[in-house]
């Protein structure tokens, strides 16, 4: 990989006119040397949020299908960067982030860099707080975990595990993880981390949020299908 690959930083969307503006524009204030795009891949949103993208993103595709990992595929086939970036319409970066995730995926071995996250409300860090010390502690045992809201990996084992499966509407990103680990190695990154808003522990409880993911992939892994989540707006 060169030494400042070009980077493509995915944003999938759908009804985000509160959150897109200052996610796009802390994407948009990155201090990375080298060269990167911004895609945003909407849901047919009927909201602002398309017009709101168009004055920050490189490319704007709208598309009929739903959900995140249709989006973030989208976004993934259009790009152009040897290094992607997905990250939540409603998650804002610190300067350095693609800097620091760059740096991490240089290293032969590392395939993906997944970004700690804390929330915009401080009576519910504790969550985000716990649940990121934890995927760190998993990417110690080599157990590989994804954690999609702000994660990065090389194009190339991207395309090489298929990407996202489509299926899936919660857990997308441990499954992407469970193909990765084939290739390489999963990374944390531990000098800087994303924000991310909190309206998930708001509308669900923290055991419900916590419940989901694991209840979603292996309902998947052995049943073949997942329980329904109505997206949170």
């Amino acid at each position: 990989m060169r030494e400042d690959p070009f980077v493509s930083v995915i944003i999938p969307t759908y009804k985000e006119e509160k959150y897109i503006e200052q996610t796009l524009r802390s994407i948009k204030n990155q201090d990375y040397k080298g060269k990167y795009e911004i895609i945003v891949v909407d849901s047919n949103s009927k909201d602002k949020t398309v017009k709101i993208a168009k004055k920050f993103a490189d490319k704007v595709i709208v598309t009929k299908k739903r959900g995140v990992s249709v989006g973030r595929n989208i976004g993934a086939k259009i790009s152009k960067g040897d290094v992607l970036i997905f990250v939540d319409a409603d998650t804002m970066l610190l300067p350095n982030v693609i800097t620091k995730v760059v740096k991490h995926l240089r290293k032969k071995r590392v395939v993906g860099v997944v970004v700690p996250i804390i929330c915009d409300d401080l009576a519910n860090n504790i969550f985000y707080f716990t649940a990121s010390w934890i995927y760190y502690l998993l990417t110690k045992l080599r157990l590989q975990p994804v954690y999609a809201v702000c994660f990065g990996c090389k194009r190339e084992a991207f395309f090489k595990v298929g990407g996202f499966d489509e299926r899936l509407h919660v857990a997308e990103d441990i499954e992407l993880g469970s193909r990765l680990k084939k290739l390489g190695d999963v990374e944390y990154v531990k000098d800087t981390f994303a924000i991310t808003s909190s309206r998930r522990l708001k509308r669900w409880s923290v055991f419900k949020q916590l419940k989901a993911w694991p209840l979603g992939y292996f309902s998947f892994k052995l049943l073949n299908k997942q329980p329904e989540y109505p997206p949170v707006r």
